[in-house]
Parts: C-alpha cells; sequence; structure tokens
C-alpha cells in the first residue's frame, strides 16, 4: 500500500499504544464488575482505575465520572432541566446553546424545543458575550452549553469569562470539551464548567467509549439509560470494560504529552498555513483572529469545492476532511461557517486539516506538496467550466 499522511485527527484519532495495551489486559478479565467475587472485584478495578484518569486529565473527583458509549451520550445526559445543584430541586427553565455547538447540543437535549435558546457568534467563531449577558434575564434557573474549542475551526471559547456571567445568572455551564481534552488546559476550576463531556476516540483511546464529569455538588436526578445500578445509579447497563480502560490510559498518555505535544503541533500547522498563503495568496484561514486548537486549520480557496478536493487529496494518500459536517459519507453545509457569517459559496470549499501527536515533518511536506498540485488542478477544471 502506497504511503498515507491521515490530517484527520479531529474526526478520530489512532488508537495510542497505551491504550490498546489496557484493552487487552482488560479483553483478558472474566469478571462482571457488579459482582463481588475475585474475578468481578478484578474488573472493577480496571474500571475505576479509568474512572481517576478521566478525573485526573480535568481535574475533576473520580466519584463524580461517569461513563457513556460517546460524548454524544454524555451530552444528552448532561442537557436535562433536572440537575440539582447542593441538592436543590428545582429544575433548570431554558438551555442555551452558542450556533457552533455540535449537533448533539444543538439538538437540545431533553429540553422541549421551546425551551431551547441558540447564541449569535463573531466572524471570528467567538461567543457573542453581550448577547449571552441579554438572554440569561429571560431565564431564572438557566443551563448554558458552550464547546470548548470548535471541532471544524479549531477556535477556542473564553470559557472562565462565560461561566462568570453563567454563575452570575445562577445558571449551570456545560462544556463539551471533546476537542480541547489532551491538546490544550481543560480543568473543571479553571475553566470555571459545571459540567465537561469527553470522548475516547479523540484522545487515542478505543471509539465507543465516552464521559460525563460533573462537580461535586451537582446531582443529576434524571438518567438518560435506566435499568440497573451501574455508575452508582447514572447510566445502566453492563460497562464495556476493554474501553473504559483503554479510555482512561489515552487520558493519562494524553495528560503527560499534552503541552510538548501542543508545541510541536502548533509549529507544524502554522509552518502548514504559512506554505499554503505563500503558495496561494487568495486562501482564507477561518477563526485566524482568535485563539484556535494548536492542531487544527480550517481554509480554502475562492472557487474551491470540497468534495472533489477531498477525493482528490486521497488520491494524492493525504487524509483531509470538510469543514463541513459529514453524514453518512455526504459533505452537508456547514452551520458553524454559516453562523459565522461566511459566504455558502466560500463555506463549500473548507478543507479541514488536522494533525496530532505523531504527524511528522515528512507528512507536512507531502501535505504541502499535494495542496498545491490539487488546488491548481481543480481550480483550473473549475475556470473553464465556467
Amino acid at each position: 500500500m502506497a504511503e498515507r499522511a491521515y490530517f484527520d485527527w479531529n474526526a478520530t484519532a489512532p488508537l495510542r499504544l497505551e491504550a490498546r495495551a489496557a484493552m487487552l489486559a482488560a479483553l483478558d478479565l472474566t469478571g462482571n464488575a457488579s459482582s463481588v467475587h475475585a474475578e468481578g472485584r478484578a474488573a472493577r478495578a480496571l474500571i475505576e482505575k479509568a474512572r481517576a484518569q478521566v478525573a485526573a486529565l480535568v481535574g475533576g473527583v473520580a466519584r463524580n465520572v461517569t461513563f457513556t458509549a460517546s460524548a454524544t451520550e454524555a451530552n444528552m445526559l448532561a442537557l436535562t432541566p433536572a440537575l440539582e445543584p447542593g441538592g436543590r430541586k428545582v429544575p433548570r427553565d431554558r438551555l442555551f446553546v452558542s450556533a457552533t455547538e455540535h449537533p448533539s447540543v444543538r439538538s437540545g437535549g431533553r429540553f422541549p424545543a421551546e425551551a431551547v435558546d441558540e447564541l449569535p457568534v463573531t466572524g471570528d467563531g467567538l461567543l457573542d458575550l453581550a448577547a449571552l449577558e441579554r438572554s440569561l434575564q429571560q431565564s431564572e434557573r438557566p443551563l448554558v452549553s458552550v464547546m470548548l474549542a470548535n471541532n471544524e475551526t479549531g477556535v477556542t471559547q473564553p470559557i472562565a469569562a462565560i461561566a462568570a456571567i453563567v454563575h452570575a445568572a445562577n445558571g449551570l455551564l456545560h462544556v463539551d470539551a471533546v476537542q480541547g481534552a489532551g491538546r490544550i488546559d481543560c480543568s473543571l476550576s479553571d475553566l470555571g464548567a459545571d459540567l465537561i463531556s469527553l470522548s475516547s476516540h479523540k484522545l487515542g483511546g478505543p471509539q465507543g467509549a465516552g464521559a460525563l464529569v460533573r462537580r461535586e455538588d451537582l446531582h443529576i436526578a434524571a438518567p438518560l439509560i435506566r435499568g440497573g445500578g451501574q455508575e452508582r445509579g447514572a447510566r445502566a447497563g453492563t460497562e464495556n470494560i476493554a474501553a473504559i480502560a483503554g479510555f482512561g490510559a489515552a487520558c493519562a498518555a494524553a495528560d503527560a504529552a499534552r503541552k510538548a505535544d501542543a508545541g510541536r503541533m502548533a509549529a507544524l500547522r502554522d509552518r502548514i498555513e504559512a506554505e499554503i498563503l505563500r503558495l496561494t495568496p487568495q486562501a482564507v484561514i477561518f477563526g485566524r483572529g482568535a485563539a484556535r486548537l494548536p492542531n487544527t486549520s480550517l481554509l480554502t480557496i475562492p472557487g474551491l469545492k470540497a468534495e472533489t478536493a477531498i477525493i482528490a487529496f486521497d488520491l494524492k494518500g493525504i487524509a483531509v476532511s470538510s469543514g463541513a459536517a459529514c453524514s453518512s459519507g455526504t459533505v452537508q453545509a456547514s452551520h458553524v461557517l454559516a453562523a459565522m457569517g461566511v459566504e455558502p459559496a466560500l463555506a463549500r470549499g473548507a478543507i479541514r486539516i488536522s494533525l496530532g501527536w505523531s504527524t511528522t515533518e515528512h507528512e507536512v511536506e507531502s501535505l504541502i506538496n499535494a495542496w498545491m498540485t490539487v488546488t491548481s488542478s481543480l481550480l483550473k477544471k473549475h475556470a473553464n467550466a465556467a
């Protein structure tokens, strides 16, 4: 097979060696973690080790980590009126989400549609804080959900400032930290978040595992999945021990290497952008005026069509993605770029380049070489067809 270069880390990361080793060890166990015999206790020990590793990544407490099958499920678990801070049994009355959230958050979770409000963002994709303050005046007990870092643009939100506004309005703040975890600081205390959602496979763990981490005195009175008493009653169903073990190991590995990896990825990302702008000065980099993840670049050239460009890059051994949402292999319009006020024709050409801990200089060279060849060919075809 020809050598390939992978630049779609925001979609999923390769499995870390540490995660693979933890999963293999878990697969050798026989016991059900709910059983009290030795085999059951061994399985339980693996789950609790992973719980502590996930908690450590976000500066949380292990007993406040609830394992789920995905970050989407974690978001659904969090977005409920039945949140009880300090034991107060008074439901949240409205949900506020930014216009650039993941679809699982924009859907409103378990809030009725009429109780969900969408908040505008700036041209760089940052939440409009003045609009947030005005909107919160409509609610006595609001829940606000804002992602730490956008999966398309990499733009990071000023979560601490948002948390201060939310808490001043007697609100709670949920943060979807799926893209930021392991790449930038995402501790509960530093962010001021009340709940944080995480995904295993974005960190180098297996697909099929996620987690919701909540602050100490916050109780979720309405589990999403009911049945047995697993996850302290917050999520029924026999635990996927191998996936959970791999998730925990991935969190520990990502946490240990985060600062070094972030610096290296930022340098490579900046080099890619500088070379692309040198080769194609008309290129547009979305969200460039805001703080971004160190590994993410969303860009285009006027006249480019993302769907054909992705195929062309793939044929040259380069895996990139569209800035638009991808569902069942079809490219759809990007609600993120639409919310940022980007013209639809320009948004349709957005290409996302995302790097990871093992991205090499050689892979970057391959991408830069392919960029000029692919874009010049596609733009020439576009011009001839016009």
